[in-house]
């Protein structure tokens, strides 16, 4: 039985997808946009590099102030202590990044060797434990790749951290862009087929 409530959220969630129907222009730009700057990205991996390092800066200074300001928040002087602790370390690091982005670099490209390391062999533990499951097969490649990545940027670091973090960024972006274009011929598919089935209807 449809309340009141259900109609109403309903209408407000079918209103908001009329309005991005509408709006998908926009967002087919968004993903040109997106895309741009991902070629860009790689086409100079060496300041996108710096660029996405000085992003994690910032974003450790804003964690950093952020936990400092909670600490202020706890009752208890040796919770505040680490917070507050801890908070001071994230803004040092951020100010840091900020100082040296290339040894920053280096520091995250290990970082992210290491991640991949440890994401591939995790996955390829789980496809092994659930073989008798049907994607058992798609889990065991992509550990594989992941761990394949891995060991590639760990094999060339430290030299390769000069790009690393670029390569990524401008990978993501051109994905993100892509993934933004989709989405608004989508929309416009949609929104043309909404408005023959209005057309369609008997006066």
């Amino acid at each position: 039985m449809t309340t009141a409530s259900d109609a109403s959220h309903h209408s407000s969630l079918g209103s908001g997808i009329s309005a991005l129907h509408a709006k998908w222009g926009w967002i087919v730009a968004l993903g040109v946009v997106y895309l741009i700057a991902g070629f860009v990205a790689l086409g100079s991996m060496v300041m996108a590099t710096v660029a996405s390092v000085i992003v994690v800066g910032a974003m450790m200074i804003v964690a950093g102030v952020t936990e400092v300001i909670g600490a202020f928040q706890l009752k208890s002087w040796g919770k505040f202590l680490i917070w507050a602790l801890l908070g001071v370390l994230y803004i040092i690091a951020g100010f840091l990044t900020f100082q040296n982005p290339l040894l920053a670099a280096v520091v995250l490209t290990l970082f992210l060797g290491a991640a991949l390391l440890a994401s591939g062999a995790v996955r390829l533990y789980l496809a092994f434990s659930m073989k008798r499951e049907s994607p058992w097969g798609w889990v065991a490649l992509s550990g594989v790749i992941t761990l394949l990545l891995g060991l590639l940027i760990v094999a060339r670091w430290p030299v390769n951290s000069v790009y690393i973090l670029g390569l990524f960024l401008g990978i993501d972006l051109i994905m993100a862009g892509a993934g933004w274009i989709s989405l608004g011929f989508a929309l416009k598919r949609r929104g043309q087929a909404s408005h023959q089935q209005l057309d369609a209807r008997p006066s």
